[in-house]
C-alpha cells in the first residue's frame, strides 16, 4: 500500500521528494496533490518522541480541539445520572446502570465515552471492557467532566484525543483528505502546538519530538521540519 515498490508510492514521488523535510503548509499541499483513494482518507500527524515510555512520569496524552473539526461524525456515550441533559446536548447514548449493563454485554458502537465525576465509581465496572479499547473515561483526556453539555459539544465539534503508545509513537488525527490545504494546515498547527505543550515535566535532556510526518490513510508520509517545534527541546 505505502511500500516503496507500490504504484501509489511511485506516483507520490512525482509530487514531492519524500526524503526532504517541509513546513506544515508545504506538507499539507503535498498531501492534497498525492493520488487519492476511492474514500475520504483520514489525515494524521505521526510523531516519534524522545521520552521513555516505560517511565510513568513521561506518559504523553492529551486532547486538542481542531478549529476545522476532524471530519468524522463522532458517536458519544455519556455515563451520567442525568441522561436527558446529555441527550439534549447531543450525546448519542446516555444513562448509567442501563449503559453499564449494555457495555458489559458487548455494546461498543460509539467513538468516545464520557462520564461525570460522580458516575465514575460505577463506570469502573466496565474498565476491563473499555480500557483495552482506549474508551475508558479519564480526567487526563478530558472525558471525565461535570459540565457534560460543554464536553459533548467540544467532542462533537472536533476535539480529538492523542496518547503515546508503548514504543514512543503518537498519532493525532487532523482531518480528511477532502479538507482544503488551509484547513488541514490550521488543524495541524493547533495539534502540533498541543503536542509541544504535552511535554511531561519528568522529561529532561535530549529532544522531545524526534520526528514528525504527515500522511493520509493511503499515502506515504511527508516529513515535517522540526525546527519550528524547538520549544520542545531540552538541553
Amino acid at each position: 500500500m505505502k511500500t516503496k515498490n507500490s504504484k501509489r508510492y511511485r506516483a507520490a514521488l512525482q509530487v514531492a521528494d519524500l526524503n526532504a523535510k517541509y513546513d506544515i503548509n508545504q506538507a499539507t499541499e503535498i498531501i492534497k496533490k498525492m493520488p487519492g483513494a476511492k474514500f475520504d482518507e483520514t489525515v494524521e500527524i505521526s510523531a516519534f518522541l524522545g521520552v521513555d515510555p516505560k517511565q510513568s512520569d513521561q506518559m504523553v496524552r492529551g486532547t486538542v480541539s481542531l478549529p476545522n473539526g476532524s471530519g468524522k461524525k463522532i458517536k458519544v456515550l455519556a455515563f451520567t445520572e442525568n441522561a436527558k441533559e446529555a441527550l439534549d446536548a447531543g450525546a448519542d447514548y446516555a444513562g448509567l446502570a442501563d449503559l453499564i449493563a449494555k457495555v458489559n454485554g458487548g455494546f461498543l458502537d460509539f467513538d468516545v465515552a464520557i462520564s461525570t465525576t460522580s458516575a465514575m465509581k460505577d463506570v469502573r465496572q466496565v474498565a476491563r471492557v473499555l480500557g483495552p479499547k482506549g474508551l475508558m473515561p479519564n480526567p487526563k483526556s478530558g472525558t471525565v467532566s461535570d459540565d457534560l453539555p460543554k464536553t459533548i459539544k467540544e467532542v462533537k465539534a472536533g476535539r480529538v484525543e492523542f496518547k503515546m503508545d508503548k514504543t514512543g509513537n503518537i498519532v493525532i488525527v487532523v482531518g480528511k483528505k477532502s479538507f482544503s490545504a488551509q484547513q488541514l494546515s490550521e488543524n495541524a498547527a493547533v495539534a502540533l502546538s498541543a503536542l509541544v505543550k504535552s511535554q511531561p515535566a519528568g522529561f529532561s535532556g535530549g529532544r522531545f519530538i524526534k520526528s514528525l510526518t504527515l500522511s493520509a490513510s493511503m499515502s506515504p508520509g511527508v516529513s515535517i521540519e522540526l525546527k519550528p517545534y524547538a520549544a520542545a527541546v531540552t538541553a
